[in-house]
């Protein structure tokens, strides 16, 4: 086995941690965190905790299953804390934790562009649309 230096071990593990490479991790976390859903939730939990049913009512349109899929990624990637307190009936409630709050900026930061350009992104679909029917014409 060859003897590598200490340059070609540190540039080994930056190529390791590109996202433009197929096996990169951290594609897997870009994927997971592009999600509408985890978008939604991580800006839903950003003033505090929530319960279960507060989250299923401000997120409009997601379904029990999504829900609950995405808020155990979430849990299971560090970024949701799940604290459930014994009662009747049982209280469940998530949070950010510290990894989801630092998150949680860049998110909100990708709502609110969402929020005031969408006006102009449904323009350019519109736009593109009519040049490309008009081509097919």
């Amino acid at each position: 086995m060859a003897t590598r230096t200490a340059a070609q071990r540190r540039e080994e593990a930056r190529a390791a941690y590109d996202a433009y490479l197929a096996a990169c991790p951290a594609r897997e976390l870009l994927d997971t965190i592009s999600d509408k859903w985890v978008s939604l939730i991580l800006n839903a939990l950003a003033d505090g905790p929530l319960r279960y049913s507060d989250l299923g009512r401000i997120i409009a349109g997601v379904s029990q299953k999504m829900l609950t899929q995405t808020l155990r990624g979430l849990e299971r990637d560090g970024l949701v804390s799940r604290t459930v307190t014994p009662s009747v009936p049982v209280r469940v409630d998530y949070a950010l934790t510290d990894l989801g709050r630092d998150l949680q900026p860049v998110m909100r930061s990708i709502k609110l562009w969402a929020e005031s350009h969408i006006e102009q992104v449904r323009d350019a679909r519109e736009s593109y649309d009519r040049r490309s029917w008009e081509s097919q014409s």
